[in-house]
């Protein structure tokens, strides 16, 4: 064994230090950049807005949660943020299956089963046919493709208020008018232009030589549409449901404009509801009506989250 090597056996830290292939001096200073203090005032002011806006956000879903869970006595004393003294489910039980929406005194059951019956062809239909629209003018180039775009993305932006009086008359005319197939067809053709859009961009954006190299394989529209674009695309198709199921859930105007008592959807049932005439006032029953409407949408877009901002980051706003 030579000198040096005794001489590392001897001293293990001289030793840690050659293996490592970096020379450490006593005396030497860290290096890299100073550590951020963790209360400094950039992150007090960050994190202080943040948490003053989730609380300007958070502080009526509460006061809904709360009031849904008492009792009418309790209601009454006035203390609408206190947390409930004895919780009752009744409110969210009537306003499910007893509530009276006119006529009727079903609650919002009624409302919730058309309201699936309009959601799921009306997001697939628009969905699967706004796809095929993007990926044709973002890979398939045709003459007049641009102008085309142009208008479809003009159609977009026209107010809903506009069309409303020479849908209710193409309805009639084509015996869909106060059906739920009507309003399924109503939330189709409105729902593309926007999906069409985002599909195109992100097909824009996915790169050409990927294009190229299927065309060469002798791939087809469909080949290459069924067997590169859709497994690419899992981000915006989320993004395009959540508009979809959001958009269409939520929907009031066309609900009540389209479709006739026994086929309206959940969100005219609720406004029924919240807006009825008879008997006392109840504001438990009306807040539990209001959380079970919007808990569809919610629940879609908590699971489907982060799919949501990698769609929009990838490509839904690219041009």
């Amino acid at each position: 064994m030579s000198n040096s090597e005794a001489r590392n056996v001897a001293n293990p830290s001289t030793l840690s230090a050659t293996v490592a292939g970096a020379d450490i001096l006593p005396s030497a200073e860290p290096r890299g950049p100073k550590p951020r203090r963790r209360f400094s005032r950039r992150n007090i002011f960050i994190y202080g807005t943040l948490l003053l806006v989730s609380i300007y956000y958070l502080l009526p879903l509460y006061v809904m949660v709360v009031t849904s869970l008492k009792g009418m006595p309790e209601i009454r004393l006035g203390n609408i943020f206190s947390p409930p003294m004895e919780v009752t489910f009744q409110p969210w039980v009537k306003a499910w299956s007893e509530a009276c929406t006119g006529l009727n005194c079903d609650g919002l059951s009624r409302g919730f089963w058309n309201s699936v019956q309009i959601l799921v062809p009306s997001v697939i239909l628009s969905i699967a046919i706004a796809s095929v629209n993007g990926y044709a003018l973002a890979n398939w180039k045709f003459k007049g493709a641009e102008t085309f775009f142009t208008i479809l993305i003009f159609g977009a932006f026209i107010p809903y208020q506009v069309m409303l009086y020479p849908i209710v008359i193409l309805l009639r005319e084509m015996g869909l008018y106060g059906s739920l197939w009507g309003l399924v067809l109503v939330h189709m053709v409105f729902g593309m232009p926007i999906n069409t859009l985002l599909f195109r961009n992100y097909f824009t954006s996915v790169p050409e030589e990927l294009f190229k190299a299927a065309r060469v394989d002798g791939a087809g529209f469909w080949g290459i549409y069924f067997k590169i674009m859709l497994p690419m695309s899992l981000p915006i198709f989320v993004v395009a449901i959540i508009i979809q199921v959001t958009g269409i859930w939520n929907d009031f105007l066309f609900g009540v404009v389209y479709t006739k008592p026994e086929n309206y959807p959940m969100t005219v049932q609720l406004n029924n509801i919240v807006n009825s005439v008879q008997g006392v006032k109840e504001y438990n029953v009306n807040m539990a009506a209001t959380i079970l409407t919007g808990l569809v949408p919610l629940i879609v877009y908590f699971i489907s989250g982060k799919l949501f901002v990698r769609g929009i980051a990838a490509g839904a706003v690219k041009g």
